[in-house]
């Protein structure tokens, strides 16, 4: 019944957008209705096939007799009086499904929990709320023991999938939570961060769909290969017009591909970086010590100091930035070179026209505007970096807050890669350069005019071939040429996330930022720019942070913006490791902080991580056979190989796709991933090749659902003393 009405929805659906793209939209509100409607439709679409798979997983029955099913998205009777079907889950009256318990069953008697493929039904599991019919002893902490623990030992596919028939009450109330203001949601490895702010993001766009869909919803991740790994969750709950990007992609085109040392990550995420960069804009807003020769015509104009420090003074005056403050630069110069000529013409024989006509003369000519270039020219963020990295010169006059050392790091050749700390940088430059738009108008109003003379040409082609009644009306009697060129112009049909894509100065109605104590200061403040509602849930766990750049306290990176007006959630339960590896990573986290407390593990997996020492010249073929090992043991999961940033790239084992059996990764690339079976390769590595390695040392270790294996070749680390001795007999 579900899906026969799924299937009904679809096809009214379809048949809807097939007779609104048929419409030509004569009018203005016209076009503006069908691309609407447009956008609308398609967008019904896709959710009706993104919810496809486990459409419904849960049903509660009531003390009334009455009962409810919950499900991905919301359906309803077409007879009657429109009564649900399936409820939302984002629904409030769909919430008992997650909190209701036998001691508060907000008038529940029985939770059942659905297990579909495709269109059948798998498997049941049942809870009754009834005191008097519960069973003693259950644990009552979590909601749907046995369908939450299948979940979490289920193989895992290399895609993250969603929680929405899982989610535990914790959980339940950060997904929730208010919209407005910074919601910081820290949790240790394992407890769902990544799923709640994916749920979160669905909930919020369910409850506030008017005000947020016009903006659109940002999700923030660390890397590609981490959004790819989640980019399925948020269509499986029927949110399809999210969208997904790195901080590196906020900068539209960029490429930010190229490596670097740890060490220039870092100087180029300080936050005194902003202050370089606007140094860096002021240095080429040059001014010469003596003055400046301008050749014009059969003469040479000498502008002096004085007057260029005031032409400069005045456009900075403006407020206006970089290259948007060009043309009051240039008019004064221009003004300045008028005067003088004038002076020389006998000014007082010259009227405003003549005036304006020695303006005009000096604008058309190249040496004057190559000049005018020279003190203050139009830059690009990509040019005023490049030019800034180059030169040992601009570096000293710009980096006067670094020091010399931080100014070397940053130095290298013009034609380099961009790197993903390069990002912030270039947002930071676009902010404080602007763009002088009075070509991109120029090229607009040309071709608004070639476009009208064309559409003039086709209606008089029209009009002479026009041989019919004259009582007749002809299209040359009802449109004009602007109304042809209105018609004709096609709609993009483009989702808020869509355009916001392509457009840096995008502004969002709510940001999602996971994995984000990796971020830079300078980061945040791409990220702020993106925000100015300052409406935003912020994920993370500080005991993870690796990046040298990133953060060790939510308040030094969000007090800057938001002052201390920011809440906290914490999530205690740890759903992914299995107590036996976090017996091991908890001694790595007390290195950390020796007040730290780890999440608890909600499993055990009767599998204890082990440890092999090898010898150095056989660690490949060590890797080598621990994988197909564990290969042979996983079936159909996924084994991940993870290895210091000194030997990524030494072990062709497998490959850095998510979805094959087996990947080798660095911990910086498998932040945020989950694996079956996880092999860590060298740890004293880890450990020393970075101030922060103990952090990488307990990502790496807490990305295993069900097995962990060390291999090393020196003497294991005291921290990792728990690990238990390979042996084939202990297999």
């Amino acid at each position: 019944m579900l899906y026969g009405r799924l299937d009904d929805l679809r096809e009214q659906t379809s048949r809807r957008l097939a007779r609104v793209l048929l419409e030509s939209g004569g009018t203005p509100q016209a076009r503006s209705e069908r691309d609407t409607a447009t956008a609308m439709h398609s967008s019904d679409l896709a959710q009706y096939s993104a919810v496809e798979n486990g459409l419904c997983f849960g049903r509660l029955d009531f003390e009334d007799g009455e009962h409810q099913h919950i499900g991905r998205i919301g359906i309803f009777r077409t007879e009657g009086d429109y009564e649900p079907l399936l409820m939302d889950w984002r629904a409030p009256a769909a919430r008992p499904f997650y909190l209701a318990t036998a001691a508060s069953p907000d008038g529940v008697t029985r939770r059942r929990h659905i297990r579909t493929r495709r269109r059948n039904v798998v498997g049941l599991d049942d809870e009754v709320l009834d005191l008097a019919q519960a069973v003693p002893g259950r644990n009552e902490g979590l909601v749907g023991e046995a369908t939450l623990l299948a979940a979490v030992g289920a193989s895992r596919t290399g895609r993250m999938s969603d929680i929405v028939a899982t989610i535990q009450a914790e959980q339940d109330k950060i997904i929730r939570s208010e919209l407005n203001g910074v919601l910081v949601v820290q949790g240790g490895p394992g407890t769902g961060k990544t799923a709640v702010a994916l749920h979160r993001a669905a909930y919020l766009l369910y409850t506030h769909r008017r005000q947020l869909e016009k903006r659109g919803v940002l999700v923030v991740g660390p890397n590609s290969t981490f959004l790819n790994y989640i980019s399925q969750v948020l269509p499986s709950l029927g949110e399809t017009g999210v969208l997904l990007n790195t901080v590196g992609e906020l900068y539209p085109g960029l490429k930010a591909v190229g490596g670097e040392p740890v060490e220039v990550g870092a100087v180029k995420g300080r936050l005194v970086m902003a202050d370089v960069l606007a140094a860096a804009v002021r240095d080429r807003q040059w001014v010469p010590r003596d003055g400046i020769e301008i050749p014009h015509e059969r003469e040479t104009l000498v502008l002096d100091r004085k007057t260029l420090a005031d032409a400069r003074g005045r456009a900075r005056r403006s407020r206006r930035p970089h290259n948007a403050a060009r043309p009051v630069f240039e008019r004064e110069i221009i003004g300045a070179l008028a005067r003088l000529i004038a002076h020389r013409l006998g000014a007082q024989f010259l009227d405003s026209d003549d005036v304006a006509d020695i303006r005009a003369e000096l604008r058309e000519d190249e040496r004057v505007m190559a000049a005018i270039d020279k003190l203050w020219p139009i830059l690009t963020p990509e040019q005023l970096l490049t030019d800034l990295y180059a030169s040992e010169k601009r570096l000293g006059a710009a980096g006067r807050a670094l020091s010399p050392r931080e100014r070397q790091l940053l130095r290298r050749d013009p034609g380099a890669e961009w790197t993903p700390a390069d990002a912030p940088l270039l947002d930071e430059a676009a902010e404080l350069l602007g763009e002088d738009d009075r070509a991109l108008k120029a090229a607009a109003a040309a071709k608004r005019r070639q476009d009208l003379a064309y559409a003039q040409g086709v209606l008089d082609i029209l009009d002479l071939q026009d041989e019919s009644d004259p009582d007749v009306l002809m299209a040359v009697d009802m449109l004009d040429a602007d109304a042809l060129v209105a018609r004709v112009a096609q709609g993009d049909y483009l989702t808020a996330a869509e355009r916001a894509a392509d457009d840096r100065t995008w502004t969002f109605g709510h940001v999602i930022v996971d994995e984000a104590q990796e971020l830079s200061e300078m980061a945040w403040r791409v990220l702020m720019r993106r925000c100015p509602s300052r409406s935003m849930t912020v994920v993370g766990d500080i005991a993870q942070t690796g990046d040298l750049a990133g953060t060790s306290s939510w308040g030094q990176v969000l007090s800057p913006y938001v002052a201390n007006r920011w809440r906290l959630a914490e999530l205690t339960v740890n759903y992914r490791t299995p107590a036996e590896i976090m017996a091991v990573a908890t001694d790595v986290l007390a290195s950390l902080d020796p007040d730290a407390v780890p999440p608890s593990s909600v499993r055990d997996s009767g599998l204890p991580p082990w440890h092999e020492k090898v010898a150095a010249d056989g660690l490949k073929d060590a890797v080598a056979v621990a994988v197909e090992r564990e290969v042979a043991r996983l079936e159909d999961g996924r084994l991940a190989v993870l290895v210091p940033r000194s030997l990524a790239g030494a072990f062709a084992v497998g490959g850095d796709d998510l979805e094959s059996p087996v990947v080798v990764l660095t911990v910086g690339q498998a932040k945020g991933l989950e694996f079956d079976s996880v092999l860590l390769v060298e740890p004293e590595s880890m450990l020393t090749e970075s101030p922060r390695g103990a952090n990488d040392l307990y990502v790496a270790m807490t990305r295993a659902t069900k097995r962990l294996g060390v291999l090393h070749t020196g003497e294991l680390p005291a921290i990792l003393s728990k690990l238990a001795s390979f042996s084939l007999d202990s297999e």
